[in-house]
């Protein structure tokens, strides 16, 4: 499992334009490479992201704020981009999405795989695991608990020092990225066939099928 440790202060931060991107797949697309920081209770863990979703907020079926619905749990869709929406799941499951957009527009982006760079000790414990393997960080609810993110964190700012995405300037050639249509969002109709999942192609951490892996 390929690591590289990662220093507080090495890399920047996404700045808040980054994140207010008004196309949400867009920020869906370049999040790919980047890497997400946690720093909880001390403990420093890190994961360059290889599968995002993208949700395009009040026109998007599969999207929590569709039609403009507004809950408890989803008003902070509606906040500027840079800050996490973070849900529970089956009430097991905490998935982790990044807040895009300008304030009043409801898109974000979850955050489905990523591969883990450092803290690696930190996730076995977090995961109750033995030895590493791929699924450590596969798939959206194993990369939260791997990082600790849980429904504390929603509202979480991703300026701050607890929750946030830095770039190593890593550059992903785009014949390495996959468009395809999300996963388990078959009740959203037509837009459950939307290309708005993104993939690092044949990297080992990407969650779902072959069949949803390939184009």
């Amino acid at each position: 499992m390929p690591m590289k440790a990662i220093t507080l202060g090495q890399y920047d931060k996404l700045p808040v334009d980054f994140y207010q991107q008004k196309d949400v797949c867009t920020v869906a697309r370049a999040l790919l490479g980047k890497i997400v920081v946690t720093v909880i209770n001390g403990e420093l863990t890190a994961a360059r992201i290889v599968e995002t979703e993208a949700y395009n907020g009040m026109v998007d079926k599969a999207s929590h704020s569709w039609n403009g619905r507004r809950t408890e749990r989803t008003e902070v869709m509606y906040a500027a981009g840079s800050v996490s929406y973070v849900y529970l799941c089956y009430g097991i499951h905490h998935l982790f999405n990044v807040v895009t957009g300008k304030e009043g527009v409801p898109q974000a982006v979850l955050i489905r795989a990523a591969e883990p760079l450092s803290g690696l000790e930190h996730m076995l414990f977090r995961t109750q695991k033995k030895m590493p393997d791929h699924s450590i960080t596969r798939g959206p609810g194993n990369f939260s608990r791997a990082m600790g993110i849980c429904a504390v964190h929603t509202g979480t700012s991703l300026l701050g020092g607890e929750l946030f995405i830095v770039d190593d300037r890593l550059r992903i050639p785009p014949s390495r990225i996959l468009a395809t249509p999300r996963i388990g969002v078959d009740y959203a109709g037509e837009d459950a066939r939307l290309p708005y999942r993104f993939i690092l192609k044949d990297n080992l951490y990407i969650s779902g099928k072959r069949s949803q892996n390939t184009q």
